[in-house]
């Protein structure tokens, strides 16, 4: 890496970390470093970022796999994260991502795998979800790796461009299907969306077959459930249907919820990401059937002419449905305590380690200590011998001065 290749806007604000590239779960995982401890640092924790420099140096005294930037609520930079989109041997772009590139129109560099591009921009996100298949878009709680490795044709500094950043956002992120002949990536992350007002959506919520139970949970109501986690997941895993599978929006929903607590706003992952935002990822893509306004309506309005029979079918249908409804809440519950005790036994297997070195310091003492003390004994019969020496020299010296009289 040329640190020069790295815009000084970005290298002399202090939100710098290192990053160690991991497997977990079988999939690579890219874990924010603290340059200056080799702990974990955290997007949201400040005491964890350090300076361009310690970062920089930090990637050679930690063996990191390289440094990161942390984008915060308090700059006003984005970062557009476009994947899979450039060819590694040749460098050719796919014309879609080469279009964003040349719209925003900003510093631009090659993303670690070589397959992918990270463009940085001054400017705001649009309120709404911030990715949608091979783009995702972040401006706060989030770190990029930084290669320097500067795409040939972009500008060498950071640009404001809000209105194409906007742009961007509304043609490739914002629907969740992009438009056009095929060109653009395709939305890979189940999220559809639909443009129902969030009054509207609790509306329905509350009049479905199952509003007494989403109520109870709106209300915060953890009745029913092993934990208050599983509470969460549970009603996640509602908000992901009503809202056609809009992570951000089962975020947003959530936080007026009952249930609602500091913890979801807290790091629980090595990466950085929070307990809230895993808890609506998971829901959303875990979630095989959304709500479509239009088909719902069609389905749920009542028809006077329907056979018993007819009835007899939908009615079986709906508790089929929300039998695998309740069974995949439970498996999401589950997981969610699975990854927990996971985490509890990472900590309980490091504080055995760490006992296991105290013990071993200890073991190393108390023999310094039986050494020391061994020492001290020597020391001790030498200075009664040399005691007995000088008493027995002074004692002779007092002889010859009598006999010389």
């Amino acid at each position: 890496m040329d640190p020069q290749s790295i815009p000084a806007a970005l290298r002399d604000i202090d939100q710098w970390l290192c990053w160690q590239e991991q497997e977990r779960d079988g999939k690579a995982t890219k874990v924010p470093v603290d340059a200056r401890t080799g702990e974990f640092a955290s997007v949201t924790d400040a005491s964890t970022w350090s300076d361009f420099e310690t970062a920089h140096a930090g990637v050679t005294t930690l063996d990191a796999s390289g440094v990161g930037f942390v984008f915060t609520e308090a700059d006003s930079f984005v970062g557009v994260d476009l994947d899979d989109c450039r060819d590694a041997e040749t460098g050719r772009p796919d014309g879609w991502a080469k279009e964003i590139v040349q719209s925003l129109d900003s510093y631009t560099e090659v993303s670690p795998s070589g397959t992918g591009y990270h463009v940085y921009v001054c400017g705001n996100l649009p309120a709404g979800r911030n990715r949608s298949g091979h783009v995702e878009l972040y401006e706060s709680a989030r770190f990029f790796t930084v290669t320097g490795a500067h795409v040939d044709g972009t500008p060498a500094v950071v640009n404001e461009r809000n209105q194409a950043l906007r742009q961007v956002h509304a043609e490739y992120v914002a629907d969740g299907s992009p438009s056009g002949s095929g060109s653009h990536p395709a939305d890979t992350d189940g999220a559809t969306g639909h443009d129902l007002s969030d009054e509207e959506l609790l509306t329905r919520a509350r009049n479905a077959k199952n509003a007494p139970k989403f109520e109870r949970l709106w209300r915060g109501d953890t009745s029913g459930y092993d934990s208050h986690s599983e509470a969460d997941m549970a009603l996640c895993f509602l908000l992901a249907f009503w809202t056609g599978g809009d992570v951000a929006a089962v975020d947003r929903l959530f936080r007026h919820s009952g249930l609602y607590r500091e913890k979801w706003d807290e790091p629980h992952y090595a990466d950085g990401r929070t307990y809230g935002a895993v808890t609506a990822e998971r829901a959303v893509r875990e979630t095989s059937e959304v709500y479509e306004p239009r088909e719902q309506e069609e389905v749920e309005t009542p028809r006077e002419d329907r056979s018993p029979t007819e009835a007899a079918a939908s009615s079986l249908k709906s508790e089929s449905r929300s039998d695998v409804e309740s069974l995949a809440e439970r498996m999401l519950t589950l997981d969610a305590k699975l990854a927990s005790q996971k985490t509890a036994i990472e900590r309980v297997e490091s504080l055995g380690d760490e006992v296991a070195r105290l013990r071993a310091e200890k073991e190393y003492l108390y023999e310094h200590l039986i050494a020391m003390e061994r020492t001290q004994d020597r020391l001790r019969e030498r200075v009664t011998e040399l005691e007995a020496d000088i008493a027995d020299m002074e004692g002779r010296s007092l002889v010859s001065r009598l006999v010389g009289r």
